[in-house]
């Protein structure tokens, strides 16, 4: 029997190892069986040619019977063509605590990143995550091995919204490029102060890399439903201000539809990927996206 995935969102079940890994097993395999028969999912590893090793290659693509024939180290081209790098890098400043309808973002961002991980591993990938504020950095380097979803589950279930998004930071440097093909999905609210997490995300794009921005909104903040007099809270900074509704409400959607639209023709300049998502919408769509993200690498 088919379990509906958003009977799950629940704080406890999403930040526990087998809870979290649950949702997204259900979210992955109820995607998947909705897609037509014929269509491959699966890694490919049809021969095609072979190649000479190179250094930093992964030595499980070997072919040790040609090592034996000829003396030389090969690999078959096919099979390191149709494997990639997947990183995870996740916005956790306090911003992301923000909460509508019992959801918060961060927890939101925990089972799309897992639903993510959890596909990319089924298609053979190396995962890896970076979680970052300004007082702490949370990494988990990419790797294919069995044990490797389970460790990133746990790294993931313990990130908690802190502080802000740091201003400088040689984060750049802690996630060193493998090399090979890489998928990088850059999970955000994009509150910045300063465009600060603007100008990471445009250093992080490379022209041997796919970045994709997946954006967190919660309904209230994206059509504003608010009423009468409110006090909003910056939860990065705690500044306070006390707001009439009313008067406020076009006013800041026009600046906040400006202010998206530059966003997303400044990426699209670059060559980066967008996805706007609200805290109530499906999480599947991105799955989708993931597929034809990793399909253009290849």
């Amino acid at each position: 029997m088919k379990q509906d995935y958003r009977q799950l969102l629940e704080p406890k079940i999403i930040n526990s190892i087998s809870g979290l890994s649950l949702i997204a097993r259900v979210i992955v395999d109820g995607y998947l069986s909705g897609l037509h028969q014929s269509r491959r999912v699966g890694v490919g590893l049809e021969f095609s040619q072979y190649r000479g090793y190179e250094p930093g290659d992964d030595m499980r693509l070997l072919d040790w019977k040609m090592l034996a024939r000829s003396g030389r180290y090969y690999i078959k081209q096919s099979e390191i063509e149709t494997h990639i790098t997947v990183k995870f890098i996740v916005d956790a400043s306090k911003s992301m605590v923000h909460t509508e309808k019992s959801l918060s973002k961060m927890d939101y961002v925990k089972v799309l990143t897992a639903s993510l991980a959890h596909l990319a591993q089924s298609q053979g990938d190396a995962i890896g995550l970076y979680a970052l504020n300004d007082t702490k950095i949370k990494t988990i380097r990419p790797t294919v091995q069995k044990q490797q979803y389970k460790r990133f589950l746990n790294e993931l279930i313990q990130i908690e919204g802190h502080g802000q998004w740091p201003e400088k930071s040689d984060f750049l440097h802690q996630m060193p490029n493998s090399g090979h093909k890489e998928l990088l999905f850059f999970i955000t609210d994009m509150y910045e102060s300063d465009g600060e997490l603007t100008r990471m995300i445009q250093n992080l794009k490379t022209k041997r890399n796919e970045l994709v921005v997946l954006h967190i909104m919660g309904e209230d903040e994206l059509e504003f439903n608010y009423q009468g007099y409110v006090i909003f809270e910056d939860l990065e900074t705690g500044a306070k201000v006390k707001v009439d509704t009313k008067k406020a409400k076009e006013l800041y959607l026009r600046s906040l539809t400006k202010k998206m639209s530059a966003m997303n023709n400044g990426f699209l300049s670059q060559g980066i990927g967008y996805q706007l998502f609200r805290l109530n919408e499906p999480i599947s769509e991105v799955l989708q996206l993931f597929l034809k993200r990793r399909k253009s690498l290849l």
